[in-house]
């Protein structure tokens, strides 16, 4: 969907613009078919029906059975639903140091209530080790939490391969009495690009946001394997299988689900266009500077669409002020801790000084993303960097 100005936004990993199929499909939805769902006339039905079959869509393409998807408020609500959700005594969590604030933020609060929390740290590139992992898990431990991809720098974890390490020790786990430990992944900037049938990556609940895949804002999702005992944390209606009460946002359900359909279908082909302009841009800033351009994280390997770097010896704030007056729009890490004073936790865990953090910005391109964008994005960078040396 093109723009009516001239900038050129480079921070799809804060927020996408709505598809216009995806809002297409939303527009009834707002003032012809806008029955409550829990009603029993035929406005409320029709209601109904079309959640339903937003639930379908979204089901077969996770190949999973249709009731094992719950709609919730945003990926934020989906991630406190799974943390504060499971109500067991003694609870031990493992987690790591660069998950979203909104994985953290409940575990912190879990932690003043006596409950003990792991964090696994990760190396340079932002990888944990599978071994450090293992070492961590207790007999009281009852859950995992993984980011799949990660905000900031684009890191892909293991996903599969820890799953299939739990597959061996919850078995052994079953013979000795022991708790099921659960497998959670928050898969919000993975889904684009990656696989994340919950089956083929072996979790048992995973985390999905409608904004962040071309689909509205206010809407999220989460997978939840038949027989996971989590109870909920919004009491009401009994709404989503009793998980999740509160009148049902239908059209942003409607607009998810197509947001999904659209993701899974155009995959491959915005993986290779996103990640080869991703690599030009690369490729010219470093081209182009005199200072050495360092990157956060993995060059390859990792999410097409980000990339983390820094430019020694300037401000980030002052280099994002600057480009946006020149009409580029990029970031300084993750939207929803921007306005923050504290140092970004993902940078720091992977090694950076508060002064290199400082340094940092995020680029991440888009499935509008053009080639002429890039270019003139590359020159602006450049200009202003030589500037602010």
């Amino acid at each position: 969907m093109p723009r009516k100005n001239n900038k050129i936004y480079l921070d799809y990993a804060a927020t996408t613009p709505v598809d216009g199929e995806v809002l297409k499909a939303m527009m009834p939805y707002f003032n012809e078919k806008f029955g409550n769902a829990s009603s029993i006339h035929s406005f409320g039905q029709e209601a109904m029906t079309a959640i339903d079959q937003a639930r379908e869509k979204i089901a077969r393409y996770f190949n999973c059975d249709f009731t094992e998807i719950i709609f919730t408020g945003s990926a934020t609500e989906s991630n406190n639903l799974v943390i504060k959700g499971f109500k067991f005594q003694k609870k031990h969590i493992i987690t790591t140091k660069i998950e979203h604030e909104s994985i953290l933020e409940p575990l912190k609060e879990l932690e003043k209530m006596g409950h003990k929390v792991t964090y696994l740290p990760v190396d340079k590139e932002g990888l944990i080790k599978i071994s450090n992992l293992e070492k961590a898990i207790k007999d009281t431990t009852i859950l995992i939490s993984i980011i799949y991809a990660n905000n900031e720098i684009g890191t892909i974890q293991p996903i599969k391969e820890i799953g299939k390490l739990l597959e061996k020790i919850n078995k052994k786990r079953k013979e000795n009495n022991l708790a099921r430990i659960y497998f959670h992944t928050d898969a919000v900037q993975a889904l684009n690009y990656l696989e994340c049938r919950p089956d083929w990556l072996k979790v048992d609940l995973l985390t999905f946001s409608g904004h962040k895949i071309y689909g509205p804002k206010g809407i999220g999702g989460l997978y939840v394997r038949k027989n996971t005992p989590l109870s909920p944390i919004i009491s009401g209606g009994g709404q989503e299988f009793g998980l999740r009460s509160g009148t049902e946002n239908i059209s942003s359900i409607i607009g998810l689900a197509k947001a999904v359909e659209l993701a899974l279908e155009n995959k491959e082909k915005n993986y290779k266009k996103i990640f080869d302009l991703r690599n030009q841009l690369l490729k010219d800033i470093i081209k182009d500077n005199k200072i050495a351009v360092k990157i956060n994280g993995l060059r390859n390997d990792c999410l097409p669409n980000i990339l983390n770097i820094r430019f020694p010896g300037i401000n980030n704030e002052t280099l994002i002020i600057a480009l946006d007056q020149a009409g580029v729009a990029i970031s300084a890490g993750s939207a929803c801790s921007s306005r923050a004073l504290a140092a970004s936790h993902v940078l720091t865990a992977i090694g950076l000084t508060p002064k290199q953090v400082k340094e940092s910005i995020r680029i991440s391109i888009g499935k509008n993303t053009t080639k002429q964008e890039i270019k003139k994005a590359i020159r602006i960078i450049n200009k202003y960097e030589k500037l602010l040396i």
